[in-house]
């Protein structure tokens, strides 16, 4: 990033904190990928979807036809389904007068959405049978993976099941796309889990506002495809984006209220997705320091050093624990992001003679051999501890770490790797070899920057589908296959550089593909059996 900067809920019962072995689910049959659209797309089958009579084949004669199934294909979903081990059958579709009933009563939420997007009749918590049911239940699943599932079509009825309740909806997602536009649910049993527990979409709303409609409209989205996070970056140098109580002064005229806010996380958690907030800092605090101007980091020469507030002085601490004190009661979730990148102050020759205030803070702090490094990773370390009191796990952008120092950030602070461009750059083997979790924010594919700024253009569906997985965190060069469980997952980011580039719903349109692409690659690292064609088709007929 420049001073441009080039990059860039609860989950409602649960949070996501597990790691799974990759390769547990081989496929049963065809990895999601059988030639035929759905379970009825067979030759045999009629244009309406019923299995046609055929004549039994036997040695016996029989008075009149049986009727038989091919054997079922694997659904074509988004993401594809891990295992579906096929049968012979009808399948299943919906009808009217047919119910979604539950066994538990955790499972409302899920069962009432799904019965009203499929027009069924929601029976609630029940435990008789009828033909058409589609029941929803918890136990089973995979190693004890909240996100697994299992869905088993036979005689004519559904079972939906997870050993949690984020699973039992995952399970209801690849149900809705099943019998989407007509769609059977094909006769057998899929059983099914993401491979990473972190699959985010991340939102610059700072620089270009966004209406509370738009982000509800991807939310849904988000949910349908198995997201499970979504991080709003909502202060920054152009402007602070949601109401303060604590500083209402620095709020920017066009923002979301508190109460859209809530609307926002509390849609999002009825889909199983973690709001993560960010209040960048100690850089990109411009919206900050325009209302309060003596807060700002100025040079040896007196000159302002934009967006960076001084962190020798007191003060600026104070302002940005009271925001991230005040935002823990407005986002819940487990997660939290504290930006850290681009402090401007380290991006100079001699930091130190540079900013002599920031030297001599740093030797009062840690001894005679502080530096400004060891000064900006105690910044880090002080906003960790604020957020980690309110029993949040803190993330910071890769390039606010820094080698080399006598301080260093505190381990529980997971690593946005997003860009090796930065001064004194690391591979990121280094913080995996650390020991550190890192989440994938690669800019050379994840990154939707407004207006192309730089060398940056805007990312394809195509290029993450066929080229990009969870260990390529820099580049186009995977890290090792040993340091897999300690990345967690990534996120696809539209960053909002030119805001004037494209409109909401140009945004809208141009991210479709790319988080197709980029949550099948998420769910499922390996490469897809489908090809790009049939995916881009696959995704048109799915809405």
């Amino acid at each position: 990033m420049s001073q441009h900067r080039h990059r860039r809920a609860p989950a409602r019962k649960l949070q996501h904190r597990y790691a799974l072995v990759g390769g547990a689910f081989a496929a049963t049959v065809g990895l999601g990928v059988g030639l035929g659209l759905w379970a009825t797309s067979g030759g045999d089958q009629s244009p309406s979807g019923t299995a046609r009579s055929a004549p039994q084949t036997s040695a016996a004669t029989s008075p009149s036809p049986t009727r038989t199934y091919p054997l079922s294909q694997a659904p074509r979903t988004i993401p594809a389904v891990r295992s579906h081990t096929a049968a012979r059958g009808p399948g299943w579709r919906p009808a009217n007068g047919e119910r979604v009933v539950i066994t538990d009563p955790s499972l409302a939420d899920e069962g009432k959405l799904i019965a009203g997007e499929l027009g069924l009749a929601y029976a609630g918590r029940t435990n008789d049978v009828r033909a058409g049911d589609v029941r929803l239940t918890l136990g089973g699943g995979q190693g004890g993976n909240p996100e697994s599932y299992t869905m088993t079509v036979r005689d004519g009825r559904v079972t939906i099941s997870g050993p949690a309740d984020a699973g039992v909806f995952y399970g209801t997602r690849t149900l809705k796309q099943e019998v989407h536009g007509g769609g059977t649910a094909p006769e057998g049993v899929v059983n099914d889990a993401p491979a990473k527990p972190r699959r985010g979409f991340m939102l610059d709303i700072a620089r270009k506002p966004f209406t509370a409609d738009w982000i509800e409209d991807r939310i849904r989205e988000l949910g349908d495809l198995k997201y499970n996070e979504l991080g709003l970056h909502f202060s920054d140098d152009q402007a602070f984006r949601i109401q303060s109580d604590t500083h209402p002064e620095i709020v920017s005229a066009d923002h979301l209220t508190k109460a859209q806010v809530k609307r926002i996380v509390d849609l999002a958690a009825s889909r199983h997705i973690t709001v993560v907030p960010e209040i960048d800092s100690p850089g990109h605090l411009g919206a900050v320091i325009a209302a309060h101007p003596d807060l700002q980091l100025r040079n040896a020469r007196g000159v302002a050093t934009k967006g960076a507030v001084d962190i020798s002085n007191p003060r600026a601490a104070k302002i940005v624990d009271d925001l991230l004190n005040e935002f823990a009661g407005v986002f819940p979730g487990a997660y939290w992001h504290l930006g850290g990148d681009e402090y401007q102050a380290l991006t100079v020759r001699d930091p130190a003679a540079s900013y002599p205030q920031l030297a001599a803070a740093a030797r009062k702090a840690y001894g005679s051999g502080g530096t400004v490094a060891d000064l900006t990773t105690g910044w880090l370390n002080a906003r960790a501890a604020t957020v980690r009191a309110h029993d949040r796990t803190p993330r910071a952008w890769n390039d606010g770490f820094y080698r080399n120092t006598s301080v260093q950030a505190a381990q529980d602070i997971e690593v946005a790797y997003w860009t090796g461009k930065e001064i004194g750059a690391r591979q990121p083997a280094e913080y995996l070899a650390a020991g550190r979790k890192v989440l994938n924010y690669n800019d050379e594919f994840l990154y939707y920057v407004l207006g192309q700024p730089q060398t940056f253009v805007y990312p394809t569906g195509q290029r993450i589908y066929e080229q990009w997985t969870p260990r390529v965190l820099r580049g186009t060069q995977a890290v090792p296959a040993r340091y897999d469980a300690q990345i967690l997952g990534g996120s696809f980011a539209v960053w909002s550089d030119l805001s004037h580039a494209q409109t909401q719903d140009q945004v809208a349109a141009g991210i479709r593909m790319p988080l197709r692409a980029t949550i099948q690659k998420l769910w499922d690292p390996r490469t897809p059996a489908l090809s790009w064609t049939d995916f881009k088709a696959l995704a048109g007929r799915l809405g």
